[in-house]
């Protein structure tokens, strides 16, 4: 197939073993967030672990010029884990807007992006910031739409600096997806479906 597949901690976690070997007999050989002390496991299994989390928290984000010292260690520590497990992406989150404007947001965001660019360059893993909803499931979220994802990744210029592309939130926040995907492809390194 011209594209990996992988399939979320949290929905096959309850599986054995010989499920798992059955699930990467169909071709899906990569397992996302799993927790650390699975790693290992499912490394022996044949797996790719595709994402961890890269930091915390998802609300509280590299928008904040107060949280980046905090989540640059965290990206960096992640990074060292990523390079063990063979992870090529780490997840990064902007954080809720709380009352930042769209442009402060964004340049905060390139700002933190910016202090561990170099460090994932050299780990060749990628930092991918994720596209999220702001209407149902995250309210407040500031990387809820494309356009701004790809601003803040246009602006880092960083070949190790990515969107992750959630195809269920974007649907929420912006519909046409297929346009927004091929207009955006070069800025984008892994999907969620």
């Amino acid at each position: 197939m011209a594209f990996k597949q992988s399939a979320s901690h949290w929905c096959i976690s309850q599986l054995s073993d010989d499920d798992f070997k059955k699930i990467l007999e169909i071709g899906i050989t990569g397992v996302e967030m799993p927790p650390p002390d699975q790693y290992q496991r499912f490394r022996d299994l044949g797996f790719t672990i595709a994402t961890i989390g890269g930091h915390k928290t998802l609300e509280d984000g590299l928008n904040k010029k107060e949280n980046h010292s905090r989540i640059a260690d965290e990206l960096r520590a992640s990074l060292e884990v990523a390079k063990q497990f063979e992870i090529p992406n780490l997840i990064c989150f902007s954080g809720n807007r709380n009352g930042k404007s769209e442009q402060e947001g964004a340049e905060n965001t390139v700002e933190g992006l910016n202090l561990v660019k170099a460090d994932a360059e050299a780990a060749g893993v990628n930092l991918v910031v994720e596209l999220l909803n702001s209407k149902v499931d995250h309210p407040d979220y500031q990387c809820d739409h494309t356009s701004w994802g790809v601003q803040v990744v246009k602006a880092v210029n960083s070949p190790r600096v990515k969107l992750l592309y959630d195809i269920y939130h974007m649907q929420i926040m912006e519909g046409d997806l297929i346009r927004t995907i091929r207009d955006n492809i070069e800025h984008i390194a892994h999907f969620h479906t």
